[in-house]
């Protein structure tokens, strides 16, 4: 019987909420992907009803292979870390998918007021490169192999992925959640 991986969330993610929250959701996506962005859509709704009770973190997993902007859109959501943007520029991204050419990405810098000279500087130097490596190999080592990867309490989650479904994966002994138009 295989095994399947425990993934722990950390200070060191991209973080949404707090460590000590009761509820984990982490997920393993790509910018240019459709379903990561239905996925992430669906954690909206969820971390609305759950509040301070979910911990929520991304890593990136660009398909590099058949998404041709996803590593550069990863770069540009890395490089407005570096600026203390990474949330702003996350959920950017996603809501303009279809629009993640390089002028695009630095067109998002200056609407989110970085340093646009920084933030140029730091997509074409790659400085996310490692950190986004390390995410894939993470995301590899847990048996991720498309996006969305998604992982509830450290189990991976092979289920839907809308909002009601997540929520009852979710769910703390104890409290029962409804996603609102839920059952």
């Amino acid at each position: 019987m295989k095994r399947t991986p425990s993934v722990e969330i950390s200070s060191a993610d991209h973080l949404r909420g707090s460590l000590t929250a009761p509820s984990r959701l982490l997920i393993y996506g790509d910018y240019e992907c459709p379903y990561t962005r239905q996925a992430l859509l669906s954690v909206a709704t969820v971390r609305e009803r759950l509040g301070e009770s979910l911990a929520f973190a991304f890593r990136n997993f660009p398909l590099t292979g058949i998404h041709p902007h996803a590593l550069h859109a990863a770069l540009a959501a890395e490089a407005a870390d570096a600026q203390g943007k990474f949330w702003e520029m996350h959920d950017l991204l996603l809501r303009r998918q279809p629009f993640l050419e390089d002028r695009d990405l630095q067109g998002y810098a200056r609407m989110l007021g970085l340093d646009e000279e920084r933030f140029r500087a730091d997509l074409e130097a790659q400085s996310g490169l490692s950190r986004i490596e390390a995410d894939v190999r993470s995301g590899e080592r847990n048996g991720v192999d498309g996006t969305p990867g998604i992982f509830v309490n450290g189990r991976q989650h092979r289920q839907d992925y809308d909002p009601n479904t997540l929520a009852s994966a979710l769910h703390t002994p104890g409290r029962r959640e409804r996603v609102p138009g839920g059952p």
